[in-house]
């Protein structure tokens, strides 16, 4: 029987039609995170965000894929402010159009053009809206940027986790959570060592506070961070990336045809990020059970045929889309993991799991991360990987 080139389209649940949000005509494309052999992840409802109603929120790198997303979801939570942090401005414009569509009478908005790195900044801005809450989103996450980048890399991801770490802590924050990224474990690219050392300030940070807050009357400031996968739709996924290539009659390019990752949705990795901040104890590192990981040739190859086209290959050679393999780039794996250490605890979610993980000396560490500033000011990249390379033993400076 021959095969015919047609788009796969889907219906609308019986819901969606039931409820009269949607009509039996209303037909719409697969989307891709249906079909990644899982179900969304739901959050536990206790656990979202409880500490977030009237509070003074503040989100770093807010116009970004994750953080944009994060505040969209606080807003649902009804805090007293929420306080936009980012650099790029066209990003924080179009967020705030779109967050004052959906703004509670209840909430101010607050959106702070400036970047995290800025001590004096951030200082002011913490202290002067009392800010409760950090989500700390702000980073260079492009594996081939940051290799080509790497003190840019190292400046923006571990530079900003210190002075918002700092800022916190001086200023009696109740919580901050940092978005970390699976690349952190046993890195083998700058960013992914960039933010295992991010990592290792704020838990470095997390056994120093007690001390520190007892001297400065402050609540002790709970720290956590949180690993993700692959977030679907942000910003350099492979998603958008293949239906632009498919778009224009293709190639599909990828690096390696056995490469395979985990994948999560952008509202699942948000809802992980607000729960963390309710299980937090200090020092953690929280995971979400995302499933078996994706071969990305086989994601490839359905999204082609769901674009009712057929693969061009040595069984098809008048097939309409190409899959082209183009080797590993610098620093780029088959496959990533998230733990360091082998074992995991569970939580109050029965999909989200916390770690404890190695941690450096906070003296040990302030030394060095001094000594990485030096060599930053004055661009002496050698020195800069040198001091990467032994605080994050795992990644190897020769891999560079």
């Amino acid at each position: 029987m021959q095969r015919q080139a047609i788009p796969v389209l889907q219906i609308p649940s019986v819901d969606d039609l039931t409820s009269g949000r949607a009509r039996i005509d209303a037909l719409r494309p697969v989307a891709i995170e249906d079909l990644l052999g899982r179900d969304p992840v739901p959050p536990v409802p206790e656990l979202l965000g409880p500490g977030l109603r009237d509070a003074v929120v503040c989100v770093t790198g807010a116009g970004g894929s994750i953080g944009s997303e994060l505040c969209r979801q606080i807003l649902q939570l009804s805090p007293k402010s929420l306080i936009l942090l980012e650099s790029n401005e066209p990003s924080l414009y179009a967020l705030e159009q779109e967050l004052h569509q959906q703004l509670p009478a209840s909430v101010k908005l607050l959106p702070v053009l400036g970047r995290a790195t800025d001590p004096a900044l951030v200082q002011r801005l913490f202290a002067g809206h009392g800010v409760q809450t950090v989500f700390h989103a702000a980073a260079y996450k492009h594996v081939p940027l940051v290799e080509a980048n790497p003190l840019a890399g190292l400046a923006n991801n571990v530079g900003s986790t210190l002075v918002v770490c700092q800022a916190a802590v001086a200023t009696g924050v109740s919580e901050l959570v940092l978005i970390s990224t699976d690349k952190a474990v046993r890195p083998t690219n700058v960013m992914g060592a960039s933010k295992r050392l991010a990592e290792l300030v704020v838990e470095a940070f997390s056994l120093e506070v007690p001390q520190n807050a007892k001297g400065n009357g402050h609540p002790v400031t709970r720290m956590a961070m949180v690993r993700f996968g692959n977030v679907l739709g942000s910003s350099g996924s492979v998603v958008p990336l293949f239906r632009r290539q498919i778009a224009a009659g293709g190639p599909i390019t990828l690096t390696h045809p056995e490469i395979i990752r985990y994948f999560m949705t952008i509202p699942e990795a948000a809802q992980l990020v607000l729960q963390a901040a309710t299980l937090a104890e200090g020092g953690d590192v929280f995971l979400l059970d995302m499933g078996e990981p994706v071969r990305i040739k086989d994601l490839a190859e359905q999204m082609v045929r769901l674009s009712g086209l057929s693969l061009r290959d040595a069984r098809n050679p008048k097939g309409d889309i190409e899959v082209v393999c183009t080797g590993l780039r610098p620093g780029e794996k088959l496959y990533e993991e998230l733990l360091i250490e082998a074992e995991s605890q569970p939580t109050k979610h029965p999909l989200i799991f916390r770690a404890t993980e190695r941690s450096i000396h906070p003296k040990d560490l302030w030394l060095r991360l001094d000594q990485l500033e030096e060599a930053l000011k004055i661009q002496n990249q050698e020195e800069a990987l040198e001091i990467l390379a032994e605080l994050v033993p795992e990644w190897k400076k020769d891999q560079k």
